[in-house]
């Protein structure tokens, strides 16, 4: 995507949704970590902490009952409750390794995120014994948020409450949609009926927040399944609701069958951002306010993002599991992508990382400005006491052919979003980027 195809940066050209990757979730993008900068990673853990910048915890449980045909993230299918004991203890082995690292050491986390796959998917008895050897691990005291996804035919009311019990704060109940026809055909593994029984159990269970995650676009969506799903959310009235758009980045089961040749029947872009506006009307029509580009919450709640707004700017984020990414001192790395490498890698006492980026100060500024552009506004006067850069002149051109494209509106401040803008910011954000970074593949 380059600076100087301006109708593309705005979405124009994007209409058919083609195989590639078009979330944003960091930068530089992933093609450029290597190998060669690991022992950038493993120096950044041993340094010393840098400041007083808020550490986050991550933890990826890979286990689901079935492969979604949209999935692209690290999950297995075919493990059973030895093999779910066996990384479990591994994962906690790689905590209490990290723990005593040098930049780690005495740090206690401000939020965690137990994500997946299906964390849910695993028992209430594995459940306890993790959370109880993460908190004897690290010190729990300045913990505000704890984020657990779930699936919903995982649930059961013994095991909500044991994530109620262990200190679960925000439930991320994965919905995605309440057709059943579009669940099986997207390969999801719940039913509707599973969404309408665990509710009752989620809501005795006294979450301080309940978030639902939906997706615009999944094949077979319609205007009329689209308009019900949005009807039963609201009337569910979770906390937060968050929405994607359907993307089909590479190692799905979709963009297999596309680059295959198969006909793959997902909405085009236009389609899917006018589904994606209608839902954020209705769901400002029934108190709730947007967020960011993928959220909204009820207006006058205790609604917090700690981890989203942390990672958006700059928090240390400590990853442990397969596949899993973190960002310490400064500098991205991932660790091992494969179930043997990274076992073998904890078992025999080595910090199991695979590949890492140390991006420059420039860098690092582009990075957390495209990250908070998905808040649907820029704060110049952050960006200079942060980094002593004024973005809105460092950044001007791109500024100014994202406004005259009505994307966004500048100001003495910065800039805010239109919700034209907000609506396919992912699409906007290598305006920024670096010209060595343009056109790359992202992953």
């Amino acid at each position: 995507m380059s600076r100087r195809e301006p109708a593309t940066a705005v979405g124009q050209k994007l209409e058919k949704t083609e195989v590639g990757s078009v979330f944003v979730s960091n930068y530089p993008p992933y093609s450029f970590w290597s190998e060669e900068a690991v022992e950038k990673a493993r120096r950044a853990l041993s340094a010393g902490p840098l400041d007083d910048r808020p550490l986050g915890l991550y933890l990826h449980i890979p286990f689901c009952r079935r492969r979604c045909k949209f999935c692209y993230f690290k999950v297995y299918t075919d493990k059973n409750s030895r093999d779910i004991e066996r990384y479990l203890a591994a994962v906690l082995n790689e905590a209490r390794s990290l723990r005593d690292k040098k930049t780690i050491e005495g740090r206690a986390p401000r939020f965690v995120y137990v994500g997946g796959g299906t964390p849910s998917f695993i028992s209430a008895k594995h459940l306890r014994r993790m959370f109880k050897d993460l908190k004897d691990t690290f010190s729990w005291d300045a913990v505000e948020e704890v984020t657990f996804e779930c699936e919903p035919g995982t649930l059961t009311e013994a095991k909500l409450g044991a994530i109620r019990e262990v200190g679960v704060t925000r439930l991320s109940l994965g919905v995605e949609n309440f057709d059943d026809e579009i669940l099986e055909e997207n390969g999801r593994a719940h039913v509707s009926k599973e969404i309408d029984r665990c509710l009752p159990w989620i809501a005795k269970a006294g979450f301080d927040q309940l978030n639902v995650d939906l997706i615009a676009g999944m094949v077979g969506e319609t205007w009329e399944t689209w308009r019900e799903t949005i009807r039963k959310t609201v009337d569910l009235s979770p906390d937060s609701v968050t929405i994607y758009q359907m993307e089909l980045p590479f190692n799905t089961v979709y963009s297999r069958d596309a680059l295959g040749g198969g006909g793959i029947a997902v909405a085009d872009w236009d389609t899917k951002r006018a589904w994606h506006d209608w839902a954020f009307e209705q769901f400002e029509g029934n108190g709730y306010e947007v967020s960011s580009s993928y959220t909204v919450f009820k207006k006058n709640s205790n609604t917090r993002f700690t981890y989203r707004n942390s990672l958006w700017h700059g928090a240390d984020l400590l990853g442990m599991g397969v596949s899993s990414f973190s960002h310490i001192r400064d500098v991205h790395y991932q660790n091992q992508t494969g179930w043997d490498g990274y076992m073998q890698a904890v078992e025999n006492g080595d910090t199991p990382i695979q590949r890492a980026f140390a991006p420059t100060k420039d860098e690092r500024l582009t990075r957390e400005l495209i990250l908070q552009m998905k808040l649907g506004r820029v704060d110049a006067p952050y960006f200079m006491t942060k980094f002593g850069v004024d973005v809105m002149r460092r950044y001007a051109e791109a500024f100014s052919r994202l406004q005259d494209s009505d994307m966004l509106e500048t100001h003495d401040s910065g800039a805010t979003l239109t919700r034209r803008g907000l609506l396919r910011v992912d699409t906007l954000l290598p305006e920024f980027y670096d010209e060595r970074y343009q056109n790359a593949r992202y992953t």
